[in-house]
């Protein structure tokens, strides 16, 4: 993927002190999108957790799903949220809903055209963005339309 959407000085993404997301991280790294899902009541989870808010179990596993969800919601900012993101604006970001695991909703930059028309409800994938120069090396997850 030749867009970049981290520039130099903004933070790199890596997992918390305790690890909790760290097989998130690690899957991303290996083109895997990784959430949690409950043992207990089979709720899936998305941020990472440490117990079910459904019925309070602590057997949570980390499973891969697909990548595909549908846009729930967008934004297209034109201001920088961060000082190294001057002169970046606008870009798009979107909140992607993926039925297929309980409706969990997670967020990214929509690939392409920053001045795109983005429907509700539109198609999306995952897009793997390798950062391997980076210290520490790590992927982000982005989105495309398809």
């Amino acid at each position: 993927m030749n867009a970049r959407y981290l520039p130099e000085g903004l933070p790199i993404p890596i997992p918390e002190n305790d690890n909790l997301s760290k097989p998130y991280w690690d899957g991303l790294m290996q083109e895997r999108l990784m959430v949690q899902c409950c043992k207990g009541c089979n709720t899936w989870i998305w941020g990472p957790e440490w117990i079910c808010h459904a019925c309070h179990s602590f057997e949570l596993e980390w499973q891969e799903i697909d990548g595909k969800g549908q846009i729930y919601s967008w934004e297209r900012p034109w201001h920088p949220v961060h000082s190294a993101l001057k002169g970046f604006g606008p870009y798009l970001i979107v909140l992607v809903e993926l039925p297929h695991v309980g409706n969990i909703r997670m967020i990214g930059n929509l690939l392409g055209n920053p001045d795109q028309e983005v429907e509700i409800g539109a198609h999306v994938e995952i897009a793997f963005e390798h950062h391997l120069e980076a210290d520490p090396p790590h992927t982000l997850a982005q989105w495309k339309l398809i």
